[in-house]
């Protein structure tokens, strides 16, 4: 429980007057209408406001005996304490119980209640209430923790069913966003084949460009994927250098970009379009044409079962192009419903220069 005390003081004082106001007013009526046997006790000889005093005092002490026993039981129970602690804690409201009880009987009065007992069927009255009230209130509090632990399993539950129908929606929704990406490209890469035979006589560097372009197209409608979703890093790297160069074509080989590949990327698998995702974004919005700011793109995977990319461009300055296709926040998506905790995306938008950082656990 998120509260310190499970049971509230106002509302155990609460049930615990309704109690006693229920007992006194069944005593009253039985002292007006009910006469018993050998009876020699005068009800006009009663003392009504020292009564009242001792019924007030004992229910005040009955909502401090109860909130403090119910919430030390249920603590206990809660965190599954050894026989030792229970036992421990009988022992001392038990204790509390029959100080009470014989401070209680030393008030008493001879003409209020002319019953006198003996000293042992005292201590057995005592011993009997102390024990009412432990097995009471440990009763209580073993039925409102195993309450409590039904309740929040069936919360736990519904936490759990909409976090899954919300993740199913996301990945819907991406993988909608991602076939509706799909429609156009099959055309052009349909068209593309037709324009490569008719430029490969005419212009190589043309064709070159075209055929580089196919290439794009082919990977984006048949990415081999198996059943976990992702593809071979191979084929993703070789995705990412063909749009590098089909960019160096367009801008007439001038673009400063550098690529560093660390360890070796054979056999493994990553969820397709996420590194091109992010280089595209560099070309979108970077300036690549000064030499001494080139376009870093970094991909580390000599760690064991993890990838670490990186790619930082400076910002261009003027008009923006706008941006198209997946995106960074839908790759963010992606990555949470695949990877889950194992990955790590960060952002880093400076004034002059523009950082995203990739770590994921494969």
């Amino acid at each position: 429980m998120k509260k310190k005390n499970r049971f509230s003081f106002w509302k155990i004082s609460l049930w615990l007057t309704g109690i006693n106001l229920f007992w006194l007013i069944l005593a009253l009526v039985m002292i007006k209408y009910v006469k018993f046997p050998y009876q020699t006790w005068n009800p006009q000889s009663f003392n009504t406001p020292l009564f009242l005093l001792r019924m007030g005092v004992s229910l005040v002490f009955q909502c401090l005996y109860y909130y403090f026993a119910l919430n030390w039981y249920y603590r206990l129970i809660a965190r599954r304490a050894s026989l030792k602690r229970f036992a421990l804690a009988s022992l001392l409201l038990f204790i509390a119980c029959i100080t009470y009880a014989g401070l209680n009987d030393l008030t008493i009065q001879k003409e209020e209640l002319k019953v006198v007992l003996d000293i042992s069927l005292k201590a057995f009255a005592y011993g009997i209430s102390g024990l009412f009230h432990i097995l009471t209130a440990l009763a209580i509090a073993a039925i409102a923790r195993q309450l409590d632990e039904k309740r929040d399993q069936a919360e736990n539950q519904r936490v759990l069913e909409q976090r899954s129908s919300r993740l199913e929606r996301e990945k819907l929704q991406a993988d909608y966003l991602f076939l509706k990406a799909q429609i156009n490209p099959h055309f052009l890469h349909n068209t593309l084949n037709f324009l490569y035979a008719r430029a490969l006589p005419l212009s190589p560097e043309l064709s070159e460009g075209i055929l580089t372009l196919s290439e794009i197209m082919r990977y984006s409608l048949d990415h081999r994927e198996e059943e976990d979703g992702k593809v071979l890093l191979t084929r993703e790297l070789e995705h990412v250098h063909n749009v590098i160069r089909l960019q160096q074509l367009r801008f007439g080989h001038s673009l400063q970009v550098r690529f560093v590949l660390k360890g070796d990327p054979a056999g493994l698998r990553i969820l397709p379009f996420i590194l091109i995702t992010l280089v595209e974004n560099a070309f979108k919005h970077g300036d690549l044409r000064d030499p001494d700011n080139p376009a870093k793109i970094e991909l580390d995977v000599s760690g064991p079962g993890s990838l670490h990319f990186i790619c930082s461009n400076r910002k261009k300055g003027g008009p923006k192009e706008l941006s198209t296709g997946i995106g960074l926040d839908n790759s963010r998506r992606r990555l949470e419903l695949t990877y889950g905790e194992n990955y790590s995306l960060y952002i880093k938008d400076q004034l002059d220069f523009f950082t995203v950082d990739l770590t994921i656990t494969l």
